[in-house]
């Protein structure tokens, strides 16, 4: 009896446990302003919004540990597909890169806003430095704050509003060898207060930096600069 008591428990907390990651995940979408249409992951509510933004080589589901290590830490987190993956489409979806992904983001910053969500934040990855032209092309305080993972915007990084964290690995190179971190330093540079800039050991690029021994600094980067009164 106490050995089944015991079986019935595990599968008790197993059950709820998977009933409660179940619940955490919601799959929205929403139009952008240029016609296309946004579809995304959607983890926890709360007062605080994130929003996800990947990279070329990645998509909404590859944030899933990170946006549940959000969510638990007290973010509503909104992960999204950019035109081009996933079911996501608009203009220019057959060349995301050159695709005007910002109105992705400002999407989604708008979709946490309308859905209850008091500030918005967002991380972008590589080619989720489009977080950086939504932040240009955002009104005042619309984009609370912006994390730059290897990512920098070609426009007019002395419009970027907001607080900004830019993070990237030293030796972070393209294919044909160009270092990002110059690229990274001069946005940095142009930007205006407040902002902080990480430099990592080794050359892992954006999101793959959560799978290199750097990972738990990261993460640990991010949640104290969303957090931060």
């Amino acid at each position: 009896m106490v050995l089944c008591g015991a079986s019935s428990f595990r599968v008790l907390t197993v059950t709820l446990f998977l009933t409660r990651i179940t619940v955490a995940q919601e799959h929205v979408s929403f139009p952008t302003e240029d016609g296309g249409l946004i579809y995304a992951d959607l983890y926890g509510k709360a007062a605080r919004g994130v929003v996800l933004a990947h990279g070329g080589r990645f998509n909404k589901e590859s944030w899933e540990k990170q946006a549940r290590t959000l969510a638990e830490a007290g973010f509503c987190v909104l992960a999204i597909d950019f035109r081009g993956y996933g079911q996501s489409r608009g203009p220019g979806q057959a060349d995301p890169l050159s695709a005007p992904l910002k109105w992705d983001v400002l999407a989604a910053v708008r979709y946490l806003k309308r859905t209850g969500a008091k500030t918005v934040s967002v991380v972008g990855a590589s080619m989720g430095g489009a977080a950086a032209d939504a932040s240009i092309e955002s009104e005042p305080g619309e984009i609370d704050r912006l994390v730059l993972l290897a990512a920098w915007t070609d426009g007019a990084p002395e419009k970027i509003k907001g607080r900004k964290l830019f993070i990237v690995a030293r030796d972070d190179a393209s294919g044909d060898g160009d270092l990002r971190l110059p690229h990274i330093r001069s946005n940095y540079e142009k930007t205006v207060e407040p902002k902080k800039l990480v430099v990592l050991d080794g050359s892992a690029h954006a999101q793959f930096l959560f799978a290199t021994d750097q990972a738990e600094r990261v993460m640990r980067e991010i949640l104290n600069f969303l957090s931060e009164p």
